[in-house]
This record gives C-alpha cells, structure tokens and sequence, in this order.
C-alpha cells in the first residue's frame, strides 16, 4: 500500500466520485441474465444512467430484438429506450417506456414529436414481443423492432424518470446525465458512439471555465486590488491599472462566457435552467453599467465624486455575489468531476483569507496614520497666535 501513498489529492477525489456516481458498473451486461431465459448476441453498457442494451439482429427480417436495463430515479418511476431515425436527440425519437400500472408493469410507445407533455401513440416502424418487468432496483424492457434494411446503424436514445401521474410518466430530471443519454449503436462494431454529446460537452466545459475564470477569480482579485492596495502610498497609481486590468479583462472574459450560455440555450429548446440564466443576463447587464464607471469617474475633488463611489461600490460588490452564486448554479447543472468544484472552493477560501489578512492590515495602517496626526507636535500655529481671528 505504501506504493499509493504519493497520489495526488486530485486522483483520489476523481476515483472516489467515479465509485460514488457509478456503484453499479461493477455488474456489466455481460454478467446480466434474464428469468425469461432470454439469449441475445451482443450487448452493451451504456454511457450514462447505469443503463445496459442487450440485442440481436436478424437481418432476414430487418428486425432488432432488445432488452433495455436501467435503475428508474425512484422505484415508481420510468424507464425509455428509443430510436430517433431522423436524429441524435430526443425531439423526434419513437420510446418504448416501461413502468407500473395497476400492480403491473407496462410497456407503451411515444412518438416524441415535440419537447413537453408526451402521449401514447403509434410508432413510425413496427414493434412487437413488447413487455416489461421490475427486480433487484432495475426495470428491464423487452421488445423487436423493425430497423431499416442493411442498417449499419441507429440512434438511440434512453431516459429514467422519477415518477408517473394517472398513467403517463412525468418529466425526467435535467442534469448532464439525462441530457447525455445519447449514442449511435454500431451493428458491425458492437458499440455505441457518442452523437453531438461530446461537442455539446465540450461547449459546456468552455462556458463554466470562462466564467469561473471572469466572474468568479478575476472580478474578486481586481476588487481586493482596488479596496486594500490603494491604502499603500507605494502602491499608487499601480493599484489603479492592476484594478481596471482585472476587471476589464474579467468583462471581456465574462461576456464571450455568457454569450456562449446563450448558444447553448439556442441549441436546446425546451431546456431552461432559468435560475443560472436570470443571474447570468443580471450579471451581464450590471457589469457593461459598471464598465462605464470607468469613463465617468470623476476627480476626487469633484462634487459628484461621492456619489460616484456609492455607485461604483453597490455594482461592483452586486456583481462579485451574484457571480460567485451563479458559478455554484452552474457546477450543479454541468456537475464536473468532484475536485473542480473543490479547487474553486479552495481558490475562494485564499481569496476571502487573503481579504481578511489585508483587510487587519489596512486597518493597522489607517489608525497609525491618525494616532500620527493627532500627536504632532504643536509648531504654534498662526504665526504664534497672530494669525488669530
């Protein structure tokens, strides 16, 4: 064990929260069976949701037989697998979805011709052999459809729901696994490829690291900058560029993040996270106001200087909040690997320890700067008194 013992924290985070999210990947579908002794001659694990794909092809007949696995979110929810013959998502797909009626489990089809409320209706290809059943924490959905002639491959798509009302199942969850529960199966290959996941991914990672980058490590460093440097005498005016560069580049960096927010937004109709979005277009428009603070700031000797500081201190202490709350909103939608969200934490904590520190310091400076003041010695002033009126 001692071999171990130079791991970096980072590993160890990663490893326990890939046993955490995945407890179940120990049971792969090549260790699967089924009560109805059902034989398949391939099989796959999924990608997302701990779900499996056993099938058979029987090119004859053009028809694929399958047996879908997946744990439901909870144990009176749902379970979907689906075909999607003109795309790679769920808008457009034909689902089979499995879950319990009257003390039974059913099987019904949906042709998703639309993002909202589903109903039961025909398929766009032929299915039958279609049943259902529930044990050991997973449903199971049997079935044969019809795939086109000499298809190499298919589009599929599955889902998992926590719960249906008076017989149809209710929206699933929203988070990176639900929305990823995408791939193509592969007939000669025997595996599934990634479809428009891995860019959609990849723009999600792009989104989240230039905010965290603008909002929630640039904009706090420029306004520690700009609150405790400034006290130096030495420090001036460095203070004042290091501040503008921080915060500039922070909304620089800020606006192309939020911009990609609303392509992916575009990108998926249907899909809100209204919260995360509100506080971004919050964000963006108090932040372009405080970039005119830069342009009206007026001499300390102006009469409007005082009111100017009231404002340019509420923007920026509004934003440095709102940024912060917002970067958590976005770790719980995209839901990284445990030890991004724990460096930012630990990057938040050396910003607030080192605020604190300079904030003890500063106020050590002020008051020695008064104590001097107030005990120089008296040089008589007034011209010994003649200046008196």
């Amino acid at each position: 064990m001692a071999s171990h013992q130079p791991s970096s924290l980072p590993l160890l985070l990663l490893t326990l929260l890939a046993l955490l999210i995945s407890p179940a990947q120990s049971l792969t579908c090549t260790s699967q069976t089924f009560t109805n002794n059902n034989l398949y001659t391939r099989c796959v694990d999924l990608t997302q949701l701990t779900a499996y794909l056993h099938w058979t092809l029987d090119q004859a007949n053009s028809s694929l037989s399958i047996a879908f696995i997946a744990p439901p979110a909870k144990s009176d929810g749902w379970v979907a697998w689906a075909i999607n013959p003109t795309a790679t998502g769920m808008k457009g797909s034909q689902a089979l979805v499995a879950f319990q009626s009257d003390g039974a489990m059913t099987v019904k089809t949906y042709n998703i011709s639309a993002i909202g409320p589903i109903t039961e209706s025909k398929l766009s290809f032929e299915v039958w052999d279609l049943s259902a059943e529930q044990s050991d924490g997973v449903m199971r959905i049997f079935a044969k459809v019809k795939v086109p002639e000499n298809a190499v491959t298919v589009n599929q798509v599955w889902q998992v729901g926590s719960s249906v009302t008076s017989g149809v199942p209710d929206s699933h969850a929203m988070q990176a696994a639900n929305l990823n529960s995408k791939s193509t199966l592969n007939f000669n290959s025997g595996q599934t490829e990634t479809t428009g996941g891995g860019s959609r991914t990849k723009k999600k990672n792009i989104h989240g690291v230039l905010n965290v980058v603008s909002w929630g490590i640039l904009f706090p460093t420029g306004a520690i900058i700009a609150r405790y440097l400034r006290t130096f005498e030495s420090a001036d005016p460095a203070w004042f560029y290091l501040h503008v560069f921080c915060q500039v580049s922070a909304y620089a960096i800020g606006v192309a993040g939020w911009g990609t927010g609303l392509k992916l937004g575009s990108d998926s109709p249907g899909i809100q996270f209204t919260g995360h979005r509100n506080i971004g277009i919050a964000l963006f428009c108090l932040a372009t106001v405080q970039i005119f603070a830069l342009f009206l700031r007026p001499k300390k000797d102006h009469k409007y200087r005082f009111y100017w500081n009231i404002y340019h201190h509420a923007l920026g202490y509004a934003i440095l909040v709102l940024g912060i709350l917002n970067i958590f909103k976005g770790y719980d939608i995209l839901l990284p690997a445990k030890k991004w969200k724990s460096a930012y934490i630990i990057v938040i904590i050396v910003l607030g320890a080192i605020a604190l520190l300079l904030e003890a310091i500063t106020w050590i400076v002020v008051l020695r700067r008064k104590s001097s003041k107030s005990t120089k010695p008296y040089d008589g002033g007034f011209n010994n008194g003649e200046g008196r009126q």
